[in-house]
């Protein structure tokens, strides 16, 4: 099918031109000057995008879909997680594969094809959770590379489940120096974390608030300082996965003025909401328990300010939704027991392109750090992150002038609160394409599970 975009005005990370859009079956075709009858004539549907952005389909780097997580489940699906993706203008999603004590990656890599495949509603890849470094994990990480998944995610919180000493870290560090992984890092000091929360328990501070309180920001600027200083020894790139404080963008920002290769990304709740929402009464702040968890609001400023220096290149969601009922309330009492992770892959977009309404960033940069860096960090440029001759036709129309108001009760992912429940939101996403395929048009939904391939990627195109 050849689909004409017309009238619109096409983003991309280097700026904003007015023209059409070709696409031909899953790739596109051409780009010209508006208004090029011979373009028109010969498409099969026209799409009129006056008035509108037509941008690449975003690409949220950081997912957990069907995750395990303290005795429970995240609660999207890889296909209710995708669709959900897929009406908020995101066409790819990374998530994680997560390795459990005692079993090989291989086999993790398996359980998450078999979870995956067939059921996504966009095009999907992999990360590599290593929780158990060894002789043999060491070398099936590049087995792992071979098949397309070439980051690899570790732990400096979570004693006891995903945690990693200094000298794993070490190991596996070296081992993606020589192979050329990048190794992903959540970056906070678990061992002091676990004992100010026993502390905090034993003193009867059992409030959803408390989970801020006992990881205070000091311990993730700690943890990202000491994580850069492991990857400068080794000589591997490092990823820090969802800054939210000062302190740790310092550490980052640092080394990147060295020229150490060092890249992070935020995520939209630290730039909207803060400790305040831990704090709402009634345990209504176990919704917003994730971590590292919300910030104070000072926080903010900072990290709207690492996005437009590029310190911080990219915001993913770590969307990981568990529902209020049944699942959040399994902490009541004892807030360490709340399932952590907040819903967010519908939104990352919309939230975006408010930071562009607010004057934080530029609609360039909106573009960057959701669809062209990712693309290009995670091995993906230019099949997908760009609006280009032969690249995959995952094209977004997007109506800046449109209102919308965030609710559980319009969301489509599969969870029954919203961390942005009445927010107001100037943009809309009008129309979405998934590799030429309509997938939202219309306020209606036309994908389908399976439409969704998996992603084989290269390795980190910042590296090359």
């Amino acid at each position: 099918m050849r689909i004409l975009i017309t009238g619109g005005t096409v983003l991309s990370s280097t700026g904003a031109v007015k023209a059409d859009v070709l696409v031909d079956g899953e790739t596109i075709a051409a780009l010209s000057a508006p208004g090029i009858a011979v373009l028109s004539s010969d498409a099969d549907k026209v799409i009129d995008a006056g008035g509108k952005y037509v941008l690449p389909g975003g690409i949220d780097g950081h997912t957990h879909m069907e995750m395990p997580f303290g005795g429970t489940h995240s609660n999207d699906t890889f296909e209710t997680g995708t669709t959900a993706a897929a009406w908020g203008g995101t066409t790819t999603i990374i998530d994680f594969a997560v390795q459990a004590k005692g079993t090989t990656l291989q086999s993790t890599l398996d359980k998450w094809h078999s979870k995956a495949d067939g059921n996504c509603a966009i095009d999907y890849g992999f990360h590599m959770i290593v929780s158990d470094v060894n002789d043999t994990s060491l070398k099936e990480m590049q087995t792992c590379i071979d098949q397309g998944v070439n980051s690899f995610k570790m732990f400096m919180a979570y004693p006891g489940v995903f945690y990693a000493t200094d000298g794993e870290i070490l190991r596996a560090m070296q081992r993606a120096a020589d192979i050329g992984g990048l190794i992903m890092m959540h970056a906070e000091n678990g061992i002091a974390i676990d004992e100010l929360v026993a502390q905090a328990l034993q003193e009867g501070r059992t409030d959803p608030v408390q989970h801020g309180l006992t990881r205070p920001s000091a311990l993730e600027g700690e943890a990202t300082s000491r994580a850069i200083t492991l990857a400068k020894v080794t000589g591997s790139p490092l990823y820090i996965v969802h800054l939210s404080a000062a302190e740790a963008l310092a550490a980052v920002a640092g080394a990147r003025n060295t020229g150490q290769n060092v890249f992070a990304e935020t995520c939209p709740q630290y730039l909207y909401l803060s400790i305040e929402d831990l704090a709402k009464p009634d345990f209504e702040g176990s919704k917003y328990v994730a971590s590292p968890p919300l910030r104070p609001k000072e926080h903010q400023a900072s990290l709207w300010n690492g996005l437009r220096t590029n310190d911080l290149s990219v915001v993913s969601t770590d969307h990981c939704p568990f529902c209020f009922n049944e699942q959040k309330e399994l902490g009541r009492g004892d807030f360490s027991k709340i399932p952590n992770g907040i819903p967010g892959v519908e939104h990352r977009m919309d939230l975006l392109h408010q930071g562009v309404v607010a004057g934080e960033i530029s609609l360039a940069r909106w573009v960057e750090i959701t669809s062209t860096t990712p693309a290009r960090m995670f091995g993906l440029y230019p099949r997908k992150g760009t609006i280009s001759p032969g690249s995959d036709a995952d094209i977004v129309v997007y109506d800046p002038a449109a209102t919308q108001t965030l609710s559980a009760e319009t969301h489509h992912m599969n969870v029954d609160y919203s961390a942005y429940e009445g927010m107001r939101i100037t943009g809309k996403v009008d129309t979405v394409l998934s590799r030429g395929r309509v997938v939202v048009e219309g306020n209606a939904f036309h994908g389908s599970a399976g439409h969704g391939r998996f992603l084989s990627r290269e390795l980190c195109q910042y590296l090359n």
